[in-house]
């Protein structure tokens, strides 16, 4: 049988969006924070457990451990139990106009007196030059999934996870690497802030924005998602 074409579905995005105006209000920054350092903390429970997987294992076998241990941190840590109702590896999303209804994200995160069908999203790259996993594969094939609406259309905010197994760093890799596809004709990335550190001071993290140019066509009049923040958290 012909597979179908790839095509606009009003109506898938009609019942996921109904009764929603979009897009869905921010995050609080303190919020995203936590989560951050769950996402760390849990990173370096993997780490000193399965330590052969972190450094040389896949992308998706790491993740796999980092799924396990945030949702075994929900019975563990009263705090995130109630910031997080659970996390999710590979969960089939819907792109932002229906044209792709299997996107799979890294991790969904789904957050308590949150919309369910619109979790917070981590999409993980790993990071390792001697491999050719570099900042331009992390940008190209992580990033850009949420500036062309595959990923957290319908949010202000996502995270992208870096497995980091070359000693490269925000301010070394990628600020610079940004920085350069600003002054492209045309611009790359779409950026408007470049990487900063948030103010509590969490290490290996960064906040950048970035416009998008898609439209929710489903409301009236078609409006604009508006620009997205990305929370870079690099793990080592």
């Amino acid at each position: 049988m012909k597979s179908s074409a790839i095509r606009p579905r009003p109506d898938q995005i009609g019942e996921l969006t109904r009764g929603l105006r979009l897009p869905l209000p921010a995050i609080d920054v303190a919020y995203l924070e936590i989560i951050a350092e769950s996402l760390s903390r849990a990173f370096d429970d993997v780490r000193a457990n399965s330590p052969v997987v972190v450094a040389s294992g896949s992308e998706a076998e790491v993740t796999a451990l980092l799924e396990t241990r945030l949702n075994a941190l929900l019975e563990q840590d009263p705090f995130w139990g109630q910031l997080v109702m659970c996390v999710v590896r590979g969960k089939e999303t819907v792109s932002f106009d229906g044209s792709h209804l299997e996107k799979r994200p890294d991790l969904s995160i789904y957050l308590s007196n949150r919309e369910r069908n619109f979790p917070l999203i981590a999409e993980a790259k790993i990071l390792d030059s001697t491999a050719a996993k570099t900042e331009t594969m992390y940008c190209n094939k992580g990033l850009c999934r949420f500036l062309d609406g595959d990923y957290a259309w319908a949010n202000q905010e996502a995270f992208m996870v870096a497995y980091v197994r070359d000693g490269s760093s925000i301010n070394g890799k990628l600020v610079p690497f940004l920085a350069s596809a600003m002054m492209k004709t045309p611009p790359l990335y779409s950026v408007e802030v470049l990487p900063y550190p948030p103010k509590s001071g969490v290490g290996h993290l960064a906040c950048s924005r970035h416009s998008r140019s898609f439209v929710y066509n489903n409301q009236t009049p078609p409006a604009s998602p508006g620009p997205i923040n990305i929370l870079h958290l690099w793990l080592s």
